[in-house]
């Protein structure tokens, strides 16, 4: 029989028969490992310890305390384990997918009765039977004519339909867990039992389409959450439940900045408070942009297809835009427009007019650009996923010899921006080439070399997001992790060559001759919808509190302290600290408690011997005691608090 090399982790090899498997691999090197192993990585794939190795590879086997091999194991057992249960417990349901998703994973069945959130409970006491019977998990591979009689045989369409789309020259794997039997590409456990009895738990019930086409079916699918442990779930279950406390919505309705309703979806109606937030951090991201040597812009909202046909973007992204079609005056066809999904071609219009020398160059031009996206309905979430938002763009127009110092630039910019907002810490990830593009390999080779390039000399080394950059060129994204460790894609930064060249953009370069700029496209925030979304639930609505919508109430406690609460706004608001009196026939503490509700920092009580000493007695919220300060004292603290971070 033919010999193969193993080579192991620490650079030491053995010979094997050609076919051996990884479970006979680690039963070689100890009878421990073969019981604690649950998977390997063979010439960096992800190993079934059942499927044979046939050439020379390298090998690294893997336990459970291999977190990123075991959660995915754990979490696709979980999936087939859940589909057993719920076939068991009602034997006529039909199974179609279940994949892997972060956190854990999800199973889609067709019943004609709905699941209810009382079967959770059920199906989770069959699974943990099912793990405790420690059922061995086989695996095998068929030809199609077998698994489509087989899967026709047992009455499940959709696993019929599943495998006369995969292609001819894929084999198809099937995978029994126990009795169990699922088409499945794997890897998968060695048997039930080696997933914890208590390291999951189903989370919810939703409806989807099979396949995702709204002309099809609608299913049921489940979803679970899963860890190595118990530890891990528990974590988890925490980080939900706080996650819910932060929710901007909930927080939204309960400070009263904002509503959304059915007649704008994915759309925001700004109240008072929530618009003073918004217009406080786009003053403060005016200032900044203004310091950074940009020039501010504005663009129009529609714009003729013809300037979208000569972008690239009616091509690659009229799917996600909303056109608006125009009946001209004597016009023998309506004229066609768009809302702009984004900014950058109208940026390309402005530097197109007159003529630009090197001398110019870099000219970094921004706009608090409103632009609109199609979102499916069901993609929608509060401000944070939305079809109307404003971001801070920019775009900076450049020589190829600019890159490098211009990236450098913008990241000092922009991490002095999320340190005032209170994110000290962020990681960068570099995305590339996607599926659907425009520009040549040697273009997008050239952008990715110099963005790529251009970070690492800034001593950034980012993590690579293969094949998820804009259609025109490379990113960075910039990800922030909150207070209860999720994280949040930002700002970005893209190199574009495409642009320049499509749009017919130029300078005069020192030879006299005309040359094409490189456009950079970059923004801090984002959408400032998303990122005001992003430091509710980040603060759990305790914004800064210069950036508090109601920063202070004066609240009486007798109607003779009406006056002097009167004058202490007065004093507070010729500081520039937005305060505001409540002379309420109401008790002290029913006015705290609305007021803490509303998430407002500082409440100033007074009473009789307050207006004798002018003072006020100071509630901060979330703390529980209370402190006497001098009238002049609390309002030259509280204007210093209220000055934005820039300007202090």
């Amino acid at each position: 029989m033919a010999q193969i090399s193993l080579t192991f982790p620490d650079g030491n090899a053995r010979q094997y028969d050609a076919g051996i498997t990884a479970a006979d691999v680690a039963a070689d090197i100890s009878s421990s490992l073969r019981k604690k192993a649950i998977s390997a990585t063979v010439n960096g794939q992800h190993w079934d310890l059942q499927w044979p190795i046939e050439t020379d590879a390298t090998i690294a086997l893997h336990t459970m305390k291999d977190d990123e091999q075991a959660l995915e194991l754990v979490r696709h057992d979980l999936a087939h384990i859940m589909a057993r249960a719920v076939q068991e417990i009602w034997p006529d349901v039909q199974v179609t997918i279940g994949p892997v998703i972060k956190d854990g994973w999800y199973y889609d069945f067709d019943r004609k009765e709905p699941f209810v959130p009382e079967d959770l409970a059920l199906i989770e006491k069959k699974m943990k039977e099912i793990i405790n019977k420690r059922d061995a998990v086989k695996t095998e591979i068929w030809d199609r004519e077998k698994a489509i009689a087989y899967y026709k045989d047992r009455g499940e369409p959709y696993k019929v339909e599943l495998i006369e789309s995969i292609p001819g020259d894929e084999p198809l794997r099937m995978y029994w867990h126990g009795e169990w039997q699922d088409l499945c590409r794997g890897p998968h456990l060695q048997n039930t039992g080696q997933i914890a009895g208590d390291c999951f738990k189903l989370m919810s019930i939703a409806g989807a389409y099979w396949r995702g086409d709204s002309s099809r079916p609608m299913l049921q699918r489940i979803y679970g959450s899963a860890f190595t442990n118990k530890e891990g779930l528990k974590a988890h279950l925490h980080m939900l439940e706080e996650a819910a406390k932060r929710d901007h919505r909930k927080l939204g309705r309960e400070m009263d900045l904002f509503h959304m309703q059915e007649e704008a979806p994915g759309q925001v109606f700004w109240h008072p408070n929530g618009w003073t937030v918004y217009t406080e951090l786009q003053d403060y991201m005016r200032r900044r942009q203004r310091a950074g040597g940009y020039v501010e812009v504005n663009t129009p909202q529609v714009v003729d297809r013809k300037l979208w046909e000569a972008s690239g973007h009616w091509e690659k992204y009229q799917d996600n835009m909303f056109i608006v079609e125009v009946d001209e005056e004597h016009a023998r066809e309506k004229a066609v427009n768009a809302l702009k999904p984004m900014n950058c071609p109208c940026h390309v219009q402005i530097f197109n007019q007159g003529l630009k020398s090197y001398r110019d160059l870099p000219l970094r031009m921004a706009e608090f650009g409103s632009c609109n996206r199609y979102e499916p309905s069901g993609a929608l979430h509060g401000i944070m996923r939305v079809r109307g938002f404003t971001q801070d763009d920019g775009h900076i127009f450049c020589r190829e010899d600019q890159i490098e110092e211009e990236t450098a630039v913008f990241i000092d910019f922009l991490s002095a921006i999320y340190k005032d907002l209170g994110f000290e810490n962020f990681s960068v990830k570099f995305s590339d080439r996607p599926e659907t593009r425009a520009g040549s390999d040697a273009v997008w080779d050239k952008a990715e070399e110099a963005l790529l390039s251009a970070t690492r000399a800034a001593g950034i080394e980012p993590e690579i997001n293969p094949g998820e950059g804009a259609f025109y060129g490379p990113k960075l994204e910039f990800v922030l992790t909150d207070a209860i460790g999720r994280d949040w894609q930002c700002g970005t930064h893209q190199v574009d060559f495409v642009l320049p060249e499509r749009l017919d953009a130029t300078y005069i370069g020192s030879d006299g001759e005309k040359h094409r700029p490189v456009m950079l496209h970059r923004a801090t925030l984002g959408s400032f919808e998303r990122f005001i979304g992003i430091l509710i639930e980040e603060h759990a609505g305790k914004l800064p509190f210069w950036l508090a919508p109601r920063q202070v109430v004066v609240a009486t406690i007798v109607s003779d302290a009406d006056d002097y609460a009167r004058e202490v706004v007065t004093a507070l608001k010729a500081a520039g600290v937005r305060a505001e009196a409540d002379l309420r026939n109401e008790k002290i503490n029913y006015k705290v408690r609305e007021h803490s509700h509303g998430k407002v920092p500082i409440i100033l009580a007074i009473g009789a011997r307050e207006i004798d000493e002018r003072t006020v007695t100071v509630r901060r919220l979330g703390e529980n005691k209370t402190a006497t300060m001098a009238l002049d004292a609390i309002v030259t603290e509280l204007q210093g608090t209220a000055t934005p971070p820039d300007l202090r």
